[in-house]
């Protein structure tokens, strides 16, 4: 089962997305929350696979959460679900370790998909979404400027992530343990200053690391 916890301040819609994910086979919703005034302590005790995001909720804004979410269970997928389709909110999500981004508007099938895909290691984004992060790198892709310090065993990891790879899929290519896998990728947050896959793929692709 994959453990899912929602924060939404709109009460019709987190009741909604309720109902959907407890009618979904294979999904647990483990808390539904208005805000994030507790949020803590929840990430603590319910230990979500998955946490639902929206963006403008009271007191702590969903943005702002995320790193809290990350600091306390790394492993926990953010996943943003928002009205807001401007670069700036995408794009802070992003930095801050989320690690898809959908809007409010996507059908529900997709949103459950969407669960599926980011808990096995994906990156799930609404299309207009995923656009914007396209043209972004598209207009501001630089020519390569800093290194990071990047071993090349650490590159041939980061060019595996870009190809969407599974942290098995890379070992297996490399020929090297999971573990050592899951080392050289927190020393590539690390170096890079990312806090999550995602965020690590789209600076590797904007500073033209691969």
């Amino acid at each position: 089962m994959i453990k899912v916890v929602y924060y939404e301040d709109n009460r019709n819609l987190r009741e909604g997305i309720t109902f959907l994910l407890q009618a979904t086979p294979q999904l647990e919703l483990v808390g539904a929350f208005a805000d994030c005034s507790n949020i803590r302590e929840e990430i603590r005790t319910l230990a979500p696979d998955v946490v639902l995001m929206d963006i403008d909720l009271p007191g702590m804004t969903g943005i702002e959460a995320v790193p809290v979410v990350k600091a306390i269970s790394p492993q926990t997928q953010v996943m943003m679900l928002t009205v807001f389709d401007n670069e700036e909110k995408i794009f802070q999500a992003i930095r801050n370790g989320a690690s898809g981004y959908l809007l409010k508007h996507t059908p529900p099938s997709e949103i459950v998909e969407a669960i599926f895909d980011v808990h096995k290691g994906g990156s799930p984004m609404t299309a207009n979404v995923a656009r914007k992060v396209l043209q972004f790198f598209q207009q501001q892709r630089s020519s390569k400027t800093e290194d990071y310090n990047l071993s090349a065993r650490e590159l041939d990891i980061i060019k595996g992530l870009v190809s969407g790879y599974s942290y098995k899929l890379i070992a297996d290519e490399l020929h090297i343990s999971i573990d050592t896998v899951r080392s050289h990728i927190r020393h590539i947050y690390d170096k890079l200053h990312v806090n999550s896959k995602t965020e690590a793929i789209l600076k590797a692709m904007k500073e033209g690391l691969v």
